[in-house]
């Protein structure tokens, strides 16, 4: 867990540029959700402190190289009100491989409700989903093992199984307890990007379960276009928080997911959404 905070620190190069280090594999991608977070690092960064995250919308344009540093621009939209706005490009070797637009607030006084929180099994009497997936490793395709990555950082806890290798036709919905392994420090700002460094694990797959497949089956092609989150309340990562996930829509060989996050307490604490990639290999 301290190597992943520590990636999420990154090395001012010049006025509005960060460099940031991804995960070591031996798979040659970097995990969606790191990027995620480190992109948010980066604007935090170049934000008056007094303004919180509120909103992000990124999207994916190349997969990352773990071989190489990951170059942050920041640009600054807006400062007025009680808003700032600021765009993040990530930039490898000369392209650019992600790009994310991020909002900040001040904290203010207005209304207040929210949705229900759904009533689900505690985490508590849950295997580890790290547990339920060592086997499915042997037989990953390379582009989705980084994402096993965070199995290992975060602690994710189903409330629902569903059978990677043998697919069956299930429901478009997922729910999971989540958390670290490992304490965080009391850093507002670090619970923020690790919620968003773990709201990509299992979020696409979720649309893949009507049709009886995974990212195991033969030939199928998933993978991140879109991902946007909404940080809606203060929230403590130490603890479990519930992610509840669905996909109202998948066409055109796209999959279209949205998610709730709650606390225990029964608080929702953010929303997300992804669209990516859902279909067979060309030519098949």
């Amino acid at each position: 867990m301290q190597q992943l905070i520590a990636l999420l620190s990154l090395e001012k190069l010049d006025e509005n540029l960060y460099r940031g280090q991804s995960e070591a594999t031996d798979w040659g991608r970097v995990y969606g959700g790191q990027v995620i977070a480190q992109a948010l690092s980066a604007a935090a960064q170049q934000a008056d402190p007094a303004r919180h995250i509120h909103s992000f919308h990124s999207y994916f344009l190349r997969p990352g190289d773990p071989e190489h540093p990951i170059i942050f621009e920041v640009e600054s939209n807006l400062d007025a009100g009680t808003i700032s706005n600021r765009r993040v490009k990530a930039v490898q070797c000369g392209k650019t491989i992600f790009f994310m637009t991020s909002s900040f607030q001040l904290d203010i006084d207005s209304f207040d409700h929210q949705s229900e929180m759904p009533e689900v099994a505690a985490p508590d009497f849950l295997p580890q989903e790290l547990e339920l997936r060592e086997e499915d490793l042997r037989y990953a395709p390379e582009e989705w093992l980084p994402k096993f990555n965070a199995v290992r950082a975060i602690d994710f806890r189903s409330v629902d199984y569903y059978d990677l290798k043998n697919p069956d036709h299930g429901k478009p919905t997922k729910q999971t307890w989540m958390r670290p392994n490992g304490r965080l420090p009391d850093n507002p700002c670090i619970h923020n990007y690790m919620l968003a460094y773990a709201s990509d694990f299992f979020f696409l797959a979720t649309a893949s379960q009507p049709h009886a497949v995974s990212f195991l089956t033969d030939d199928m092609r998933m993978a991140t276009i879109d991902h946007s989150m909404w940080f809606h309340r203060p929230f403590d990562f130490n603890d479990w928080l519930l992610y509840d996930m669905e996909s109202p829509s998948a066409s055109n060989g796209r999959g279209f997911v949205r998610g709730k996050i709650y606390d225990r307490a029964g608080r929702l604490v953010a929303s997300s959404t992804q669209e990516g990639i859902l279909r067979k290999k060309r030519g098949n």
